[in-house]
C-alpha cells in the first residue's frame, strides 16, 4: 500500500504504537473489502470504527500543542477513516456520521479542482450546496457519535462551506439574460475536453462545436474571431491571456467579463484542441493512460452501479487519483519523470481526466442506495419490478388480471423470504430492511391498483355485453 504523498513531519516516538495500531486496522479493512465471497457484516464494520476512534482519541491526548501537525499516523489514519467511511455506505448505513466522510473528502476535492478551473455553472454549486447542507444535518442528527469524530466532519464542512462560498460569490453577478450564454460556454468548454480525450478524435464534432462559439460570439457583437495560426503564435496568445486573467481576477467580475472571458477561453481551447488532435506529449503517457483507464472504469461503475458495485471498491480509485494530483508542482502543473513541465494543452486534458474521476466517484458516493450489500439482490429486484409495473400502468394496464400473475408471483416470493417481518441472511439482519420493505409496498400497491383497474374494466365490459344482449332481444 502506497500512501498519498502528503508532506510529513518527523514521527514523535510516542506516536510509533498508534501508527503500528492504525496500520494493522488498515490492513484488516483492505482485507474486508477485498473478500467477496462474503458480504460485509456490519458488526465487523463498527468493530474497526469504534477501534479508529481509540486511536484517535489516544492521537489527539498527545497532540494538545500541535494539532496541525502531519506525519505518516494522520495519512494512515485518513485511509483508515476513508475506509470505514465507505463501508458504512457498504453495510447500508448512510445515515450515519461515519459515512459522511469519504464524501466530503472528494467533495473538497471537486470544489478545489473548480476554484482552480475557474469555471463552473449556478447549478454545479446548488448540487454541492445541497448535498453539504444534508451532511450537516446528518451529523447534527448522529450527536451520539465520538465527538473526535463530529469534530473532524463539522472542520470539513466548514472548509468545503467557505470555498463553496468564494465560488458562489465569483458568479453572484450573473444575469438572467447572460446566465444561459455562460451556462451554454460551459458546457461547450467540457465537450472539448471530452473529444479531446476520445480513442479516436471527432474532429467533425469539435469543429461543431468550434461553430457554435462563432454563432455565440456573433451574437454578443464580439470582434475577437478566431485565428488560425502557428503553434508559437497561438502558445503566445495562449500566455497573453493566462496572464492577463490573472492580472484582472477579481472576487466578484460582472457578468459581461464573465462570459466574454469564458468566450475567449473556449475559442483558444478549440484552436488547441484541433490542432493537437488529442495527441500528449511522451512524457505524460503514462499518466494520461492511467487517468483513462481509471475515468473509463468509473463510467463502467457508473452504469452498472446497483449490480456491480462495492463501495469500499471506491477506495483504490481515490487514492490513486489522490497521487496523482498531489504529485504536481506546487504551481498546479503536471511534470514528467525528467521534471518538465507539461504544456498546456496535456495539462488540460490530464486536468479534465482528474477532475471527471474525482466527480464520478463523488456520484457513485451519493447515489449509493441506504441498504446493505446482502439485501442489494433483493432490492434490486424490486427496483426492477417497480419500473416493470410503473410502465405497464403508463402503457393504460393490463387487459386482464391473468396478466399480473408473473409479478404477483415474484412479489409473493420475495415477502415469503421475510422471517417475523425481517429479510434474514443467516442469522444476520442486515442493514436496509425499512428501504426494501418500503419498496416490497410500493410494488404491492402497484400491483393492486393495475387488478383492480383491470378488474374495474371486465365489469364494465361485461356490463356492456348484457345491455346489448336486452337490446337485441327487445
Amino acid at each position: 500500500m502506497t500512501d498519498s504523498p502528503f508532506a510529513r513531519a518527523p514521527l514523535d516516538e510516542k506516536e510509533k504504537p498508534i501508527l503500528d495500531r492504525l496500520l494493522e486496522i488498515r490492513t484488516n479493512l483492505e482485507l474486508l473489502k477485498q473478500d467477496k465471497s462474503t458480504y460485509v457484516k456490519s458488526q465487523d464494520v463498527i468493530d474497526l470504527y469504534n477501534q479508529v476512534i481509540e486511536n484517535t482519541a489516544a492521537l489527539n491526548d498527545l497532540r494538545t500543542h500541535k494539532r496541525t501537525e502531519q506525519t505518516r499516523v494522520d495519512t494512515v489514519l485518513d485511509d483508515c477513516f476513508q475506509l470505514i467511511s465507505l463501508a458504512f455506505l457498504t453495510i447500508g448505513k448512510n445515515a450515519e456520521a461515519p459515512a459522511v466522510y469519504s464524501a466530503l473528502s472528494t467533495m473538497k476535492r471537486l470544489l478545489d479542482h473548480l476554484k482552480e478551473a475557474n469555471f463552473f455553472t449556478p447549478k454545479d454549486l446548488a448540487g454541492l450546496d445541497g448535498t453539504l447542507q444534508k451532511y450537516r444535518e446528518c451529523i447534527t442528527r448522529c450527536d451520539h457519535y465520538s465527538p473526535h469524530l463530529l469534530t473532524l466532519l463539522e472542520t470539513r464542512i466548514e472548509v468545503c462551506q467557505n470555498i463553496l462560498s468564494e465560488l458562489q460569490q465569483k458568479i453572484s453577478s450573473m444575469t438572467s439574460e447572460l446566465s444561459p450564454t455562460y451556462e451554454k460556454l460551459v458546457s461547450i468548454l467540457r465537450c472539448l475536453s471530452a473529444c479531446n480525450t476520445r480513442s479516436k478524435f471527432p474532429e467533425d464534432d469539435v469543429k461543431d462545436l468550434q461553430n457554435q462559439l462563432k454563432e455565440i460570439q456573433a451574437k454578443l457583437n464580439n470582434e475577437k474571431k478566431p485565428k488560425h495560426e502557428d503553434e508559437n503564435t497561438l502558445k503566445e496568445r495562449v500566455e497573453h491571456y493566462i496572464e492577463r486573467i490573472k492580472m484582472e481576477d477579481t472576487p466578484t467580475p460582472s457578468a459581461e467579463k464573465l462570459v466574454d472571458d469564458l468566450l475567449e477561453r473556449c475559442l483558444l481551447w478549440a484552436e488547441i484542441v484541433l490542432k493537437k488532435q488529442g495527441k500528449i506529449e511522451e512524457g505524460f503517457e503514462d499518466v494520461y493512460r492511467r487517468l483513462m483507464n481509471i475515468r473509463n472504469t468509473l463510467e463502467r461503475l457508473q452504469l452498472t452501479q446497483a449490480w456491480s458495485l462495492r463501495e469500499t471498491d471506491l477506495y483504490s480509485y481515490q487514492r490513486q487519483l489522490d497521487r496523482i494530483d498531489e504529485a504536481r508542482a506546487l504551481d498546479g502543473n503536471f511534470v514528467d519523470a525528467e521534471g518538465n513541465k507539461s504544456n498546456l494543452h496535456t495539462q488540460r486534458t490530464l486536468l479534465y481526466l482528474l477532475r471527471k474521476s474525482y466527480a464520478l466517484i463523488y456520484h457513485l458516493i451519493i447515489s449509493s442506495e441506504p441498504v446493505s450489500e446482502a439485501l442489494l439482490p433483493i432490492y434490486n429486484q424490486l427496483l426492477t419490478l417497480r419500473r416493470c409495473l410503473i410502465e405497464v400502468k403508463k402503457d393504460g394496464g393490463v387487459s386482464s388480471p391473468r396478466e399480473l400473475y408473473p409479478y404477483s408471483m415474484k412479489l409473493n416470493s420475495i415477502d415469503n423470504m421475510r422471517v417475523d417481518g425481517k429479510f434474514m441472511i443467516g442469522e444476520d439482519i442486515p442493514d436496509g430492511q425499512g428501504a426494501v420493505t418500503q419498496l416490497l409496498e410500493e410494488c404491492f400497491e402497484l400491483a393492486y391498483e393495475l387488478r383492480n383497474d383491470a378488474e374495474e374494466a371486465e365489469e364494465d365490459e361485461s356490463s356492456t355485453d348484457e345491455d346489448e344482449k336486452v337490446e337485441l332481444r327487445a
